[in-house]
């Protein structure tokens, strides 16, 4: 349920509406726009006089919102959530953010390298694995704490946040220094995993899961911002489908659906969802089209010895194309 407050309403007034409400066993989150508040009420609301609080002469209206996602929707929150990084990187909210690097953090030269580069071509945050969750236990599982640490340096020597894949909810101590924790694709639905980042003050970039609908990728976030953190990025990083020409289906509707039901900022991983670097940079540049607020792309200084996902990561000269074709379509949008 929402109440949306009259223009003319004092902080007074607000104040002892909610308090009241509080007082009714009601969770109350506040949204604060240019000429109206909004109320979001989350909890058990069929006690509430719903006529009572509607002839108030601060209230303007009283909605009863349908949907099980209640924090991370937009009726709840009409105005975009911005993400503040640090470094005054920004996203959502008109603000474009570019994250790039490797799959996996292999060495110190390699993650120093391509963050260098990338940087350069325009990146604002640098990503890089340390824990992979990888199909096969075989194949190289990452570099773990020492990749953390390698991650680590990079940052001090380029001065950008860092995003890595948490797998364990025990192993969160160890991304203290990391600015974005991100919940990979399969453990979109782990939901000690979310509550325990609930709790957690750090922006969470959470990949839709690899069979999930857009209303179970949202009710991931609403775990998370249940516990009381509410820095929650959306990626939208391809689906499985029928299709096998591409690793992934990328669902780009998926972008203007999820702006039209969430405040949240929504980014795309075109790497993941195409698999060859080959289609990258259509899958990209569309993704901007489409108004996505950042992208996530894979870069390796030497992808055909890539440990991880070398056949969908692009060289460092590529992203720089990418990131200027990106810029242009943008530019050309938004006129």
């Amino acid at each position: 349920m929402i109440a949306i407050l009259k223009p003319n309403t004092t902080p007074e007034q607000r104040d002892h509406l909610i308090n009241w409400l509080k007082g009714q066993g009601l969770i109350v989150h506040i949204s604060e726009g240019h000429d109206y508040t909004v109320l979001g009420l989350v909890g058990d609301t069929s006690h509430i006089d719903v006529e009572l609080l509607q002839s108030l002469d601060i209230v303007q209206s009283v909605k009863s919102v349908s949907e099980p996602f209640k924090q991370c929707n937009r009726k709840f929150h009409p105005d975009d959530t911005i993400i503040e990084l640090g470094g005054g990187v920004k996203i959502g909210g008109g603000n474009f953010c570019m994250i790039a690097g490797p799959c996996s953090v292999e060495n110190h030269d390699q993650i120093i390298e391509v963050a260098q580069a990338v940087k350069f071509a325009g990146a604002n945050v640098l990503r890089g694995g340390a824990f992979k969750p990888r199909t096969s236990p075989y194949d190289f599982q990452g570099l773990k704490a020492e990749g953390l640490d390698l991650l680590a340096e990079a940052k001090k020597v380029t001065g950008m946040p860092i995003i890595s894949e948490i797998m364990n909810v025990n192993h969160l101590e160890l991304f203290e220094n990391v600015d974005i924790i991100q919940v990979g694709a399969r453990n979109c639905q782990n939901f000690d995993l979310l509550r325990e980042l609930g709790r957690s003050n750090k922006p969470v970039l959470i990949k839709r899961g690899l069979a999930n609908t857009l209303k179970e990728l949202l009710m991931s976030a609403e775990y998370v911002m249940a516990g009381g953190n509410e820095n929650i990025i959306l990626c939208e990083r391809g689906i499985r489908t029928f299709e096998t020409y591409t690793r992934n289906t990328l669902d780009l509707s998926a972008v203007t659906v999820l702006h039209e039901l969430s405040h949240l900022p929504v980014v795309v991983d075109p790497s993941h969802a195409t698999g060859a670097a080959r289609y990258v940079r259509s899958m990209a540049v569309a993704a901007a089209a489409a108004g996505a607020d950042g992208l996530m792309i894979e870069v390796h200084n030497d992808p055909i010895h890539a440990m991880c996902d070398g056949a969908q990561s692009v060289k460092p000269a590529e992203f720089a194309e990418i990131a200027a074709c990106v810029q242009r379509v943008r530019e050309a949008v938004m006129q």
